[in-house]
C-alpha cells in the first residue's frame, strides 16, 4: 500500500470565483457573438476586483452587472469596487487564428486523462471530491451557518495499480459562522460519509478545519487569480496537466480545447483498447491549425495516433465537433472541468 493526496478547491474559493466570473463574461460575449476572442483575466481582493485581458468582439458586455451576479450566486457580497480594464486582442494573433488560417491560438502543449476507476471515467478520489464540493455548495444555499469559501484533500491508501483502497485522512476546511461547530461539523462528515459508502470506501479519520478556526475568507480573506487552480480543474494530480489554464479563453485558445479534445481521445482509446488508463499529450505552435504532435499512452504502453487524428485535432474541427462555442463555460469552472 502506498499513500497519495489529491484535493479540490470549493467553488466559493477565490481563485474560484475568478475563474467563474472569467467564464461568465467569456460566455456573454460567445451568446451574441460565436466568434469573440477573449482572453479575459480577473484578480480579486481587499475590497476590489480586477478584470483585464484582451476582448476582440462585435458585442459589448455590462461587466460590473455580470461580476455582480457571480458574486451573488457564489455567496459573495457584492459592494466591491469592480474596475474593467479589458483591452483589445493584438492583431499580430488574429493573423493566424482568423477562420480562413485556423490556427491555433497559442503554443504549447495539453493533455487528456482517463481511467476505468469509475463509471465517470476518472480516479474515485477525483470524483469523491468533485461530488462533496458540489454538495457542500448545495448546503451552503440551504443552511446560513456555511459559507462559501474552503477546499478539500483525500489521502488515500493505493494498491499497486493505483486503485483507491481507502481513506486515511479526509481534511477539510470549510468557512462557516462558527456559532454551530459541533453541528456544523457532523453535517460534514455525514455528506461525505454518504458519499464513500456508495464506493465502499472506508474514512480512517478526519481533519475538518486544522487551525480551528475559519469564519473570514473569499476575497476578504485572500485574493484570488484566474488560471491558478489548473490541477484542481484538469485531474488533481493522478495526471499530467498543460502549462495553460482554461478560464477566461475562447475555444481558439488550444489551453482549452485541445486538453477538451485530449480528454475525448483519452476515453475514445481507454474503450478501444480496453485498457486501465489511457493519458493523450497534444502540441500545437502558434497560428498553425494541425497539432505539431500527438503523444499517447497507457498501461499498454505507448499507442500510436490514427493519422486522421491530426486533422481531427485542428481548432476549427474540435470547436466544431465539440460544439465549444455552444458550451456555457461558468458551469464548467465551478467543480472541474472534467466529471465524466
Amino acid at each position: 500500500m502506498k499513500l497519495y493526496s489529491n484535493e479540490i478547491v470549493f467553488r466559493g474559493h477565490p481563485d474560484k470565483v475568478c475563474d467563474q466570473i472569467s467564464d461568465a463574461l467569456l460566455d456573454a460575449y460567445l451568446e451574441n457573438d460565436k466568434n469573440s476572442r477573449c482572453g479575459i483575466e480577473v484578480a480579486g481582493g481587499k475590497g476590489k476586483i480586477f478584470i483585464t485581458g484582451e476582448v476582440t468582439s462585435k458585442i459589448k458586455v455590462n461587466v460590473k452587472k455580470i461580476v455582480k451576479r457571480v458574486l451573488k450566486d457564489v455567496g459573495y457580497r457584492t459592494n466591491y469596487k469592480i474596475i474593467d480594464n479589458i483591452g483589445k486582442q493584438s492583431p499580430d494573433i488574429a493573423l493566424g487564428t482568423n477562420d480562413k488560417v485556423g490556427g491555433a491560438g497559442d503554443q504549447g502543449m495539453m493533455f487528456g486523462y482517463a481511467c476505468n476507476d469509475t463509471e465517470e471515467l476518472l480516479p474515485l478520489a477525483q470524483v469523491i471530491l468533485q461530488k462533496a464540493s458540489a454538495t457542500y455548495n448545495d448546503l451552503r444555499k440551504k443552511d446560513i451557518r456555511f459559507l462559501p469559501d474552503g477546499k478539500a484533500q483525500i489521502t488515500g491508501y493505493y494498491d499497486d495499480n493505483m486503485k483507491l483502497q481507502k481513506i486515511k485522512t479526509f481534511t477539510i476546511s470549510y468557512q462557516n459562522t462558527e456559532t454551530d461547530r459541533k453541528n456544523t461539523d457532523n453535517l460534514i462528515k455525514d455528506i461525505i460519509y454518504n458519499i464513500c459508502k456508495n464506493y465502499n470506501i472506508e474514512i480512517e479519520e478526519f481533519l475538518i478545519n486544522p487551525t480551528g478556526k475559519f469564519e473570514i475568507g473569499g476575497f476578504d480573506g485572500d485574493a484570488g487569480l484566474t488560471g491558478r487552480k489548473i490541477v484542481v480543474d484538469n485531474y488533481q494530480s493522478f495526471a499530467n496537466v498543460g502549462g495553460g489554464a482554461f478560464s477566461g479563453k475562447d475555444p481558439t485558445k488550444v489551453d482549452r480545447s485541445g486538453a477538451y479534445k485530449a480528454r475525448k481521445i483519452a476515453i475514445k482509446y481507454l474503450k478501444k483498447h480496453k485498457l486501465k488508463w489511457c493519458e493523450v499529450q497534444l502540441s500545437y505552435a502558434i497560428g498553425k491549425a494541425e497539432p505539431l504532435a500527438i503523444y499517447i499512452d497507457s498501461d499498454k504502453g505507448n499507442l500510436e495516433p490514427n493519422k486522421k487524428l491530426y486533422k481531427e485535432c485542428t481548432p476549427k474541427n474540435i470547436i466544431k465537433d465539440l460544439k465549444l462555442k455552444e458550451i456555457k463555460y461558468e458551469e464548467l469552472a465551478k467543480f472541474g472541468h472534467f466529471r465524466g
